[in-house]
């Protein structure tokens, strides 16, 4: 082979990836919001739908092997009548929280709002006949809460999600359907979405993953999304490295770069700001009999560990179908914002620490405060590697107090007396020169 050969073989490589391969350019407005969202660092995650009145969580059509004409008769039983949008965020708020991401359709394809490209949504099917999407929206701005809509692209309903992916195959749907019909359809809905409920801080779209190798022309959606509201983030719950035009990261119930629930196999740690979801209990979707609650601790430590990570915590919960959050979510969210209201300051604001995450914790910074934080006491005596710049000083962030230590060539040594040990979070602060 010459060389002439070779340059031209290169020089087609080259404009073929390039066409192959969308570039995505965020403006200064979405960068922007890129960096709220980091700082923001905590938020609540709501799954609500009709499929809430079964309480048997999210995927009981699927599981239930439910076919749609069946599945239609639910939502004639969805009357939240308790829901009180000003709670839900008062909640959220007092919990510490920055922002809710909310289902506007899940799987089973039922709208959340007044969607009009078709009747299978909460207005038109359900007796409450009100867009709770709307009046949640209202009050979200009014408390200065940014609203995220999650979207499912995969759809159990629509008789054009087709061919059929690895779910809904128990729908009885017909075996035939128009594909780009349904992604015009989809895009139509998030245009809705964009164009009817105010400033939208984000899109977190779920799956894709039922049918990993069809043609979903992203780049489309991506695309109508950021035109119509350019600061809006843009993620995907795909459990694969970011795609071009996506803003930010997420991971389902797993700390970013961990696989230890499975979903994350093909995942890869991008360089886009991150975020981890999880659950109160075993469930997204309200569970009637699932007490399986997590404890107050148990969900300080995640969100310090995600913190420690450089990723955002998303705590789901999953209404009652009345509306009302239970007492069991509310308590604990409570009391979770107590914590947030004395240490969120090494929260907030912060990103991943210079010593990465250990087996006694994980550490945040922010300027030249790095936060130390053991969540499995060991011993009092404690060692850091060496760090980013000469130590001023070391305090206890609970009391203040003055931690000693001692300064080495492999780093820092200091002695914990007076740290409580019944703390699930035992804090200090090092104040960098």
């Amino acid at each position: 082979m010459n060389r002439i050969t070779l340059i031209f073989l290169s020089l087609f490589y080259l404009s073929f990836n390039t066409i192959s391969q969308p570039t995505y350019t965020p403006t200064e407005e979405n960068l922007q919001n890129r960096q709220w969202f980091q700082d923001a660092k905590f938020g609540m995650f709501i799954h609500w739908g009709i499929y809430s009145v079964l309480g048997q969580e999210e995927w009981v059509m699927e599981n239930s092997r439910m076919d749609k004409k069946t599945y239609e008769k639910v939502a004639s039983f969805f009357n939240p009548v308790a829901f009180n949008p000003s709670e839900w965020v008062q909640i959220a708020k007092s919990a510490g929280m920055k922002y809710i991401t909310i289902t506007s359709k899940h799987h089973d394809g039922f709208a959340m709002f007044d969607s009009k490209l078709t009747d299978w949504d909460i207005v038109d099917r359900s007796p409450y006949k009100r867009d709770v999407l709307k009046l949640l929206a209202e009050e979200c701005k009014k408390e200065g809460i940014k609203l995220f809509f999650y979207y499912s692209q995969l759809d159990w309903y629509q008789n054009d999600y087709y061919p059929r992916g690895n779910t809904g195959h128990n729908a009885g749907r017909p075996d035939e359907g128009e594909w780009n019909k349904y992604l015009d359809f989809m895009n139509g809905q998030l245009s809705e979405l964009l164009t009817n409920y105010g400033e939208i801080g984000g899109i977190w779209f779920d799956g894709w993953w039922d049918k990993k190798q069809a043609d979903w022309q992203l780049e489309k959606t991506y695309k109508t999304i950021h035109d119509l509201q350019p600061a809006c983030l843009i993620g995907s719950n795909h459990h694969q490295a970011p795609k071009p035009g996506e803003d930010f990261q997420m991971y389902e119930k797993d700390l970013p770069g961990h696989n230890t629930t499975g979903f994350s196999g093909e995942a890869s740690v991008g360089n886009l700001p991150l975020e981890t979801c999880e659950t109160m209990n075993n469930h997204w979707g309200f569970a009637l009999q699932d007490n399986r609650y997590k404890s107050v601790n148990d969900l300080v430590a995640y969100l310090v560990k995600a913190a420690g990570y450089n990723s955002n915590f998303l705590l789901n919960i999953g209404p009652m179908p009345n509306g009302q959050i239970q007492t069991e979510f509310a308590d604990t969210l409570k009391s979770i914002g107590q914590w947030m209201g004395k240490y969120g300051e090494t929260i907030y604001g912060t990103r991943g620490g210079p010593v990465p995450p250990q087996t006694w914790g994980v550490t945040t910074q922010k300027d030249k405060k790095i936060y130390v934080h053991i969540l499995k006491w060991q011993s009092e005596s404690f060692s850091l590697p060496p760090l980013p710049g000469k130590v001023k000083g070391i305090i206890n962030f609970h009391n203040k107090d003055k931690i000693a230590y001692q300064v080495t060539k492999h780093g820092i040594i200091m002695h914990l007396n007076g740290l409580n040990a019944d703390e699930p979070d035992r804090i200090l602060e090092i104040t960098l020169l």
